[in-house]
C-alpha cells in the first residue's frame, strides 16, 4: 500500500493552486462562444469551437497518464500551466474562428495534464473510506473558481472587452505555478506503483480494462457530454434572447454559486451510501434543467433554471473522478486513469458537438432538448453500471 495522508493535512498544497487554475477556466467558460461569434462564427460555428475544450482534453488523457508517471505530479502541473498561458495567448491575438478553435484545443489539452495529474495523485494517498469527499473537494475548488471566474471576467471585460476573460486565465495560472513551487511539498505516494506503471504500455492497460470501460464508461461519456453542455446552452441562449456579455456572464456565475456549495455534501454521500445516490439524481436534475431552458425568456428566468443546471451539476461534484479511482488498478493508476478520463472527456466534446449539429439541422431549443434526452441515459447507465461495493474496492 502507498503511504496515505488525511485529507485536510495536504489542503492548502492540493487545493489552492486547483482553485486559482478554475478561477481562470470560469473565466473564460462564457466568453469562447461570444469570442467566436465576435469573429463572426454562426451559432453552430461557435458551438464548434467550443466542443475544441474537449477535443484538447481528449487528446491529451491518454499522453497525460504517462506524462504525470514520467516526470512527477507536480512538474506535469506546471508544464500545463505553461502551455495554458502560450495557448491564451494565441486565443488573444487570434484573427479568426479556426485560430480561436487551436487555441482553445490547445487550453483543454493542458487542462487535461493538471487535472489527471491531482487525480492519480490523491487516488493513491487518500484513504478509501475518504476518497469521495477528497475527490468531491477537488471538484469543489473547480467549481469554486467557476462560480468566481465568470465574475471576475466580467469586471475586466467591462473595460477590455471578451479578451479580458482571456487574461484573467493568464494571471490565474501563472499565480497556480507559483504556488505549487512556493507551497510546501506534497507527501508523494509510495514509488512501488509509479514503477509498475512504467512497465505497462497505455495499449495493454486499456486492454486489460475493456470491459469496463466499454459499460462504465459509457455511462461517464453520457455524463460527460450532459455536463459540459451546460457551458454552451448558457450563453448561446443568453445570446438567442439577447443578452449581452457581462450579464450572460453574471447568469453564469450564478449557476456556479449553487454548484459550488454542494461538492462536500456530495462527497460525504458517497462515502457513506455510495457512488449511485449521487449519480442518478444529479444527472435527472440536469436534465429537467435542459428541458425547463427554452422556456426562459428573460433574464429572471433565465437565472433561475441556469441555478436549477447549477444544483443537478453540483450534485455530482467529484462523482466520475471517485468511480474512475474505486475501479482503478493499484498497479497503473495513472495509466488507467487516463483512459477512464477519455471516456467522461468524448463526452465533454461530443455535448457541444451534438447542439451544433441538432441546431444547424433543427434549431437550438430542439438541440438543448435533446441534451435532456441524455442526462436521462446518463441517469440510467450510471444506476445500472456502478458496482456496488461491500466493503474497499478491489485493490
Amino acid at each position: 500500500m502507498s503511504a496515505q495522508v488525511s485529507l485536510w493535512s495536504i489542503g492548502p498544497s492540493v487545493y489552492l493552486p486547483s482553485l486559482l487554475f478554475g478561477i481562470g477556466q470560469g473565466a473564460i467558460a462564457p466568453v469562447v462562444v461570444l469570442s467566436a461569434r465576435e469573429l463572426g462564427a454562426s451559432v453552430a460555428t461557435a458551438s464548434l469551437v467550443v466542443a475544441m475544450l474537449g477535443v484538447g482534453q481528449i487528446i491529451g488523457d491518454l499522453p497525460a497518464g504517462m506524462l504525470a508517471v514520467r516526470i512527477g505530479e507536480q512538474r506535469a502541473m506546471l508544464v500545463a500551466a505553461a502551455a495554458t498561458v502560450g495557448a491564451l495567448v494565441l486565443c488573444i491575438m487570434a484573427n479568426s474562428v479556426w485560430v480561436l478553435a487551436i487555441g482553445i484545443g490547445m487550453v483543454g489539452t493542458a487542462a487535461s495534464v493538471w487535472g489527471l495529474a491531482r487525480h492519480a495523485y490523491l487516488t493513491e494517498v487518500i484513504p478509501y473510506a475518504q476518497r469521495a469527499r477528497a475527490l468531491s473537494t477537488l471538484g469543489g475548488t473547480h467549481r469554486v473558481g467557476m462560480f468566481a471566474g465568470p465574475f471576475i471576467g466580467a469586471l475586466v471585460m467591462s473595460g477590455m472587452g471578451t479578451d479580458g476573460g482571456y487574461w484573467v486565465h493568464v494571471a490565474t495560472a501563472v499565480l497556480a505555478a507559483g504556488l505549487l513551487v512556493l507551497l510546501p511539498a506534497v507527501p508523494s505516494p509510495s514509488p512501488r506503483s509509479g514503477h509498475d506503471v512504467s512497465r505497462e504500455s497505455t495499449l495493454d492497460v486499456v486492454r486489460r480494462h475493456l470491459p469496463v470501460l466499454r459499460t462504465l464508461g459509457m455511462g461517464a461519456l453520457l455524463v460527460g457530454a450532459a455536463r459540459a453542455s451546460r457551458q454552451v446552452v448558457i450563453p448561446l441562449w443568453g445570446d438567442h434572447i439577447g443578452l449581452d456579455a457581462a450579464t450572460t456572464s453574471l447568469i453564469f456565475g450564478l449557476s456556479g454559486a449553487v454548484d459550488m456549495l454542494l461538492f462536500y455534501p456530495a462527497g460525504l454521500v458517497m462515502d457513506r451510501l455510495g457512488r449511485r445516490w449521487v449519480a442518478v439524481p444529479s444527472m435527472l436534475v440536469l436534465g429537467l434543467s435542459y428541458v425547463l431552458l427554452p422556456l426562459t425568456h428573460s433574464v429572471a428566468t433565465l437565472a433561475a433554471v441556469s441555478m436549477v443546471m447549477g444544483l443537478g451539476n453540483g450534485m455530482g461534484s467529484g462523482i466520475i473522478m471517485t468511480i474512475g479511482s474505486d475501479i482503478s488498478p493499484a498497479g497503473s493508476r495513472a495509466t488507467f486513469l487516463g483512459a477512464w478520463r477519455l471516456c467522461a472527456d468524448v463526452g465533454n466534446g461530443a455535448g457541444p458537438v451534438l447542439i451544433s449539429a441538432v441546431t444547424a439541422a433543427a434549431a437550438l431549443g430542439p438541440a438543448i432538448l435533446s441534451m435532456g434526452a441524455v442526462a436521462a441515459l446518463a441517469a440510467l447507465g450510471m444506476g445500472y453500471w456502478i458496482p456496488r461495493y461491500g466493503g474497499s474496492p478491489r485493490e
